[in-house]
């Protein structure tokens, strides 16, 4: 660790416990206060910022004995990294007994590959191993690797034993790799990964130290936002695209951009993981120098099974969101619900309730800012369709080119007060 590491970040040898609130918890339940070590333990408060983020959607089967090697894109850059790992819902102790970190061979994004003399060893309170408690996250020491903006980080973990139900996000949308047996965290050669997992396992974040950036800003969202229909392993989701744009920014202008993005993903209820409502804490309002968050939520309350027929307990929901992000001085940016006429799931009274909840998001004056999705893909000769060329075939999602729509959509002065 260099000396200036040292110097700032005496105090960041203790692991940082978050703890969260649980998946049975009420859509009420208040906000845990950031931590110091979330904020950075200097005066300024701004020194760690959010380069990038997953949700946890669910579990799946623990892999004892295996490594995974995930692979993350950063949006910002920093001096150094600390990594969130998560037993956020898991039902027994999570045992890691190594966590590395790596920059990916360059120009290959589904390569299994370090950088030669890139791999690092991540430690928490100074040690290799960590055990994390039943709905808890936790964050590594400061890991002394300069982290680019706009490159993929290889996070490597290995589970020695059968901690029970593995915390994971589903829909990566991004290659990553098992090696079946063995502690091999530590290879710069992929050649003992020979699995490809479409998920991430147990890793929910990066955050950099030092960044030229003001801040970051949270896109809280559902499949629209997760990736769905986008080139799997380009990072073309709406908030990768979005990143771009912040990155041309003069450095007091510019954002890290950390997707909190759920396929089916609920404002109300439980669907494809914790409801909005239930996640927010953990997944937005603890996140490391947030600013801002984009809200883009609510087709699957609408279309979803049950569905929501009420449109004021969809407004009370956003108004729950924004009253506790405000108490924290996060600004919240309201994005319209975008068409999905030809879906499946579509009916003209789920379209009205649609048309209805975008009549309050654009003009209650609830929001810091609103970007009007809807009136930027919508299909002028059948607004209750997308555009054709942002339409995968599915008539819901986005395309790479609908996805670009959606990033170009936002106005980057409403980011930042």
């Amino acid at each position: 660790m260099t000396r200036v590491i040292k110097a700032r970040h005496l105090l960041t040898a203790l692991v940082t416990v978050l703890t969260l609130v649980p998946p049975a918890a009420s859509a009420d339940a208040g906000s845990t206060p950031l931590t110091g070590h979330d904020r950075g333990l200097d005066s300024d408060q701004a020194y760690w910022t959010g380069t990038w983020e997953t949700a946890p959607s669910g579990t799946a089967p623990a892999l004892p004995g295996a490594s995974i090697r995930n692979v993350v894109h950063t949006s910002v850059g920093g001096s150094a990294a600390r990594i969130r790992v998560s037993n956020r819902l898991g039902t027994a102790p999570l045992q890691l007994d190594a966590v590395t970190v790596a920059l990916q061979e360059w120009g290959r994004p589904t390569s299994p590959n370090a950088t030669p003399g890139s791999l690092r060893v991540a430690t928490f309170a100074g040690r290799r191993s960590v055990t994390i408690p039943v709905g808890q996250d936790m964050v590594s020491d400061p890991v002394d690797l300069p982290i680019p903006a706009d490159a993929n980080l290889l996070i490597s973990v290995h589970t020695p034993a059968d901690s029970g139900p593995a915390t994971y996000h589903r829909s990566a949308f991004q290659t990553n790799f098992l090696a079946r047996e063995g502690d091999r965290t530590a290879d710069e050669p992929g050649t003992a990964y020979t699995v490809t997992l479409g998920n991430w396992y147990y890793v929910t974040g990066v955050d950099v130290l030092d960044a030229p950036a003001a801040g970051s800003v949270v896109a809280l969202g559902d499949s629209l936002t997760d990736g769905t229909g986008s080139t799997s392993s380009a990072n073309r989701r709406w908030p990768d695209l979005l990143a771009a744009r912040l990155r041309m920014l003069p450095a007091y202008r510019r954002l890290g951009v950390l997707n909190a993005g759920i396929s089916g993903n609920r404002l109300l209820q439980e669907s494809g993981g914790p409801s909005a409502l239930t996640r927010l804490d953990a997944d937005v309002l603890s996140r490391a120098g947030v600013h801002t968050m984009i809200v883009l939520e609510g087709i699957n309350d609408i279309k979803g099974t049950p569905e929501q027929t009420d449109p004021l307990a969809i407004e009370d929901a956003y108004r729950r969101i924004v009253v506790r992000a405000h108490a924290r001085g996060i600004r919240v940016v309201g994005a319209t619900i975008t068409p999905y006429g030809g879906y499946g799931a579509y009916t003209e009274s789920r379209e009205a309730l649609r048309l209805t909840v975008n009549a309050f998001i654009r003009n209650a004056d609830l929001f810091d800012a609103v970007v009007d999705f809807d009136a930027a893909v919508r299909d002028p000769a059948d607004p209750h369709r997308i555009r054709p060329a942002y339409d995968p075939g599915d008539h819901l999602h986005f395309n790479d080119t609908g996805m670009q729509a959606l990033a170009d959509d936002i106005d980057l002065d409403t980011l930042l007060p």
